[in-house]
């Protein structure tokens, strides 16, 4: 096993980019939003060449894209419209070699990206054209940010409470609006779909509302489940699906 921290050398160097960028993708069925953490073990040929070129680059320039799947575990060549339009840029932060040629990297979401248009390498790897997005915190930005954090320790105790559990400590979210934003989008349990909903806000102010709506809508749920006795829980339909 090799641990990398810095480029490695004699390997294929990725393309650099700049402004409207040619990023290699990495499609995926989950959501990754800037400021969180993203463990990946990487084994099919097309992505481990991918670490390899990004191991060439200095810290900071190891990126690629990761962009959420519309339906299903992957995409082929010819299915770029069963990706999501935006993204997140990732910066591939440390590296575990495996003798087998396998890899497991962690990375950490960077920014937001609008995907513009899809092409593939030979061996398959996608790569986009991407506009990176802004982020405009937009109007109450703070004061929604307030709302937010309250919300959501509600929301923690009401999980706990339906699980029989006591709170030892309530997690802290960072400070600041966009921070919080990003914090909260991933540490809510949803599906991919509302995440990505969370992902394409178009300002911070606009994904702090949603969540808002979001987190309430689940600490109801939380909170039903936790009065429910077990034997009316017990009814409930079965479906072996």
């Amino acid at each position: 096993m090799v641990i990398f921290t810095e480029p490695a050398p004699g390997r294929r160097p990725a393309r650099r980019v700049s402004g409207v960028t040619r990023l290699p993708l990495f499609p995926l069925g989950t959501v990754l939003f800037p400021g969180l953490p993203l463990p990946l073990q990487v084994f099919e040929p097309r992505y481990r060449r991918l670490v390899e070129d990004l191991l060439t680059l200095p810290d900071g320039a190891r990126r690629f894209g990761v962009v959420g799947i519309r339906a299903g575990l992957e995409v082929g060549t010819d299915h770029s419209n069963d990706l999501y339009d935006v993204g997140c840029v990732a910066e591939m932060r440390r590296v575990v070699a495996h003798p087998d040629g396998r890899f497991d990297i962690l990375a950490v979401g960077v920014e937001r990206f609008r995907l513009d248009s899809v092409g593939h390498e030979d061996d398959g790897l996608a790569f986009g054209e991407v506009e990176v997005l802004g982020e405009p915190e937009g109007p109450e930005a703070g004061t929604l940010s307030e709302e937010v954090h309250g919300q959501f320790s509600a929301y923690v105790l009401a999980l706990l409470a339906a699980r029989g559990l006591e709170p030892d400590e309530l997690p802290e979210l960072p400070d600041g609006a966009r921070a919080t934003s990003f914090a909260v989008a991933g540490a809510v349990l949803l599906g991919n779909a509302e995440k990505q909903r969370l992902l394409e806000a178009a300002s911070v102010g606009d994904r702090l509302r949603l969540e808002l709506e979001l987190l309430r809508r689940e600490t109801a749920m939380a909170r039903d489940m936790s009065t429910r006795p077990a034997v009316e829980m017990s009814r409930q339909p079965y479906s072996q699906n």
